[in-house]
């Protein structure tokens, strides 16, 4: 086991960053504690107690009056809920399901409602927030990012932390701000440990984001980040080979132009990076204005 002691300040730095993004919330106690001791110190206290415990027959009452021990009521999965996980579900019976709950959706609110009791994406049994679109639907602009990471599931929001304070910034630069468009995430619950979400997982999901789409109607959408722009192109390469193009996804009966650009989380990461995201703000900006949807 590596100490911290053996660590650069700057490794050290980073290592608590990753944990953070983890879901490590709490540090180690003051005191080093065994826990395998602890945990044979309990089995022990069990076994020593369990003979105690039992209670023991009355012999001189006679056997008619002896009391016949009641037995324990059972409990059924409806009354602990909390206690038992939900069943698992064939991925592709999965998806069945999330496109009859999206379809029945006749407006967002109906849509956020169905997601919110929608069971049958394992990712919702690990997180703590259901992440759904906000901001505004008529405005015809969308905006479109991964997955939720560690501070969007504590704030309950798409795009929290530093990475929406970013977002905000770039959003402003062309003269836009996120209450005055639509913003959302393909998957809605926080994948364990911000890792990528499996293909299975990215199917159950796609329902709900193409329904979000299909009500919406935005007539211009911005794309964000290297899953988002392979999710709606259909293309493996990287988002620097997939940014700064236009291109037409196809939603139900619309057929919507949508650019993609790196995300927030990318361009914190690797700053340099700041001059392609902003000529591919450039491009979006222009792309609004000749649909009317910005005048400044």
């Amino acid at each position: 086991m590596i100490s911290a002691n053996d660590l650069s300040p700057a490794e050290l730095a980073a290592l608590l960053h990753f944990h953070a993004e983890a879901g490590v919330d709490w540090l180690l106690e003051e005191e080093p504690v065994d826990r395998f001791a602890e945990f044979e110190a309990m089995k022990a206290a069990r076994r020593s107690a369990a003979p105690a415990a039992q209670p023991q027959p009355d012999r001189q009452a006679p056997p008619e009056r002896q009391a016949s021990p009641r037995p324990a009521p059972q409990q059924t999965a409806a009354s602990i809920p909390s206690l038992r996980p939900q069943p698992a579900i064939p991925d592709g019976e999965a998806v069945q399901q999330a496109r009859f709950a999206a379809e029945s959706a006749r407006s967002l609110a109906e849509l956020k409602t169905a997601l919110e009791a929608f069971n049958g994406c394992n990712l919702k049994n690990s997180a703590r927030s259901t992440i759904f679109a906000s901001g505004d639907p008529a405005s015809g602009i969308m905006v479109i990012g991964p997955a939720p990471g560690a501070d969007d599931e504590r704030e309950g929001a798409a795009f929290a932390g530093r990475q929406g304070q970013l977002l905000d910034r770039m959003l402003a630069s062309i003269g836009l701000e996120r209450s005055a468009i639509l913003l959302t995430q393909i998957i809605p619950w926080r994948p364990p440990g911000n890792r990528m979400p499996s293909a299975a997982e990215t199917e159950i999901c796609r329902p709900f984001i193409e329904r979000q789409i299909a009500l919406a109607e935005p007539r211009a959408i911005l794309l964000l980040g290297n899953y988002t722009a392979r999710f709606f192109f259909g293309e493996n390469d990287t988002i620097h080979g997939l940014r700064g193009r236009w291109k037409e996804i196809a939603v139900a009966d619309q057929v919507i132009p949508a650019i993609a650009s790196l995300h927030p989380q990318d361009l914190l990461t690797a700053p340099v990076n700041k001059r392609l995201a902003w000529s591919d703000l450039l491009a979006f900006q222009a792309r609004l204005k000749e649909l009317s949807l910005l005048t400044n």
